[in-house]
């Protein structure tokens, strides 16, 4: 901001850390405004990326940080070519530069439209956010239909908001969401995979949950999730899933995406796993090709990508491998070596508290192999080594020789 303000352009922080500092709270990110065009700013800096077509912003890479860096913004005005409504509602236009008042107004929130100026000190409050700050609102700026209408996913912004701060939903901008939420199935699915993991992998996803249940939203990102929630067990486990993953996040300790997929999809899975093997046809076959077709048809909503994906199928079928494979010690121990069987195993462990049938006994006997067995107290490290890709590789080699020779 400083190499900015010197350099003769206007400069000022915006948006959730301004919010969040004067909330007393640790920002996530910082992200800058100005007046600066994307080339004039790459111009400044060494280490400088432009990226976006429709609108072009600079990462500016400092200390390990990537500080995003937008030129001011400004509406359309009506009629201009690039701007228009599509037919399923949702309006479409591209961006083009403006004025800082400009910009202003075209934020999402109005505790989205602080302003802090380094020149000198100030924090520019340009649509009443200060006092929406202190009531705990979250209100749109302008009309709510029409700016949600630009970009549904500001409904889901509103959500996670909500969940986050603490706040309520203004009522007029809170009472359209229903109505409207069909309007993400416009949104590309890739982008709702990144507003997912801001919404359930941010601290909060247990209210994160609530809200977006609250307004209908949840149904759009898992519709084939939500048909199952009236099931009880089906409830409480992905309730018992949100509260453990906030609880993880608390204690700093790494969540993975695919865990917390995995749990969202689980419900709508189960119904289609055989409940006994048959004689004479393959169990896993049978497991993997409902993965797939499930996860096909989930990617119409939230698009997840294949290394995700790899993941997810991994822990699904773990759990047909730690309910069958209590047969011997060696049996154990491969499961054992499989790299994911952590989260395999806290998987089995949530289907069993959520009350799944039969699943506490296993449950209690994979709890209690690990706490004695005495190969397994040499640790992780130990198992993982013994079960490296390269020494696989070597493995598969030496057959492959032996079965030629």
């Amino acid at each position: 901001m400083y190499q900015l303000h010197k350099s003769g352009y206007q400069a000022f922080l915006v948006g959730g850390g301004v919010r969040d500092v004067l909330l007393g709270r640790i920002p996530k990110d910082f992200d800058i405004v100005t007046n600066a065009r994307p080339e004039q700013v790459k111009k400044l800096f060494d280490y400088c990326r432009l990226i976006g077509r429709r609108f072009v912003l600079a990462h500016v890479h400092q200390r390990g940080e990537i500080i995003e860096v937008a030129t001011f913004r400004a509406h359309h005005n009506t009629g201009v070519a690039g701007e228009g409504v599509t037919e399923n509602g949702r309006i479409v236009r591209d961006n083009v530069y403006g004025t800082l008042d400009e910009d202003a107004v075209r934020r999402d929130f109005t505790i989205n439209a602080l302003y802090y100026d380094i020149s000198d000190f100030s924090v520019l409050d340009y649509a009443n956010g200060l006092a929406d700050l202190r009531a705990g609102v979250i209100r749109l700026i302008g009309e709510p239909v029409v700016r949600y209408q630009e970009d549904p996913v500001r409904m889901l912004r509103a959500a996670r908001f909500a969940a986050k701060l603490g706040f309520s939903i203004e009522p007029e901008s809170a009472e359209l969401i229903p109505q409207l939420a069909s309007l993400l199935g416009n949104i590309p699915p890739a982008r709702l995979f990144e507003e997912v993991l801001k919404l359930f992998l941010s601290g909060h996803a247990t209210e994160s949950y609530v809200q977006l249940q609250r307004y209908n939203l949840f149904k759009q990102l898992f519709p084939f999730t939500e048909a199952c929630l009236n099931n009880t067990i089906a409830r409480a486990f992905v309730e018992q899933m949100l509260h453990n993953t906030d609880e993880r996040i608390r204690q700093n300790k790494p969540v993975m995406p695919a865990f917390l997929l995995a749990a969202f999809l689980w419900p709508a899975l189960l119904p289609n796993l055989p409940s006994k093997s048959v004689k004479k046809i393959n169990q896993q076959e049978v497991w993997l090709d409902a993965f797939q077709r499930l996860l096909a048809r989930q990617q119409k909503y939230v698009a997840i990508p294949r290394r995700v994906s790899v993941l997810i199928q991994e822990i699904w079928r773990l759990q047909l491998r730690l309910t069958r494979s209590r047969r011997g010690k060696n049996k154990c121990l491969s499961v054992l070596k499989h790299p994911r069987f952590r989260a395999g195993y806290d998987f089995l462990l949530l289907r069993a508290e959520a009350g799944e049938t039969d699943l506490a006994e296993e449950a209690a006997w994979w709890t209690e192999f690990l706490k004695n067995h005495p190969e397994v107290n040499k640790g992780s490290s130990a198992v993982s080594a013994s079960f490296s890709p390269k020494k696989r590789l070597q493995r598969r080699k030496y057959k492959n020789k032996r079965e030629k020779g």
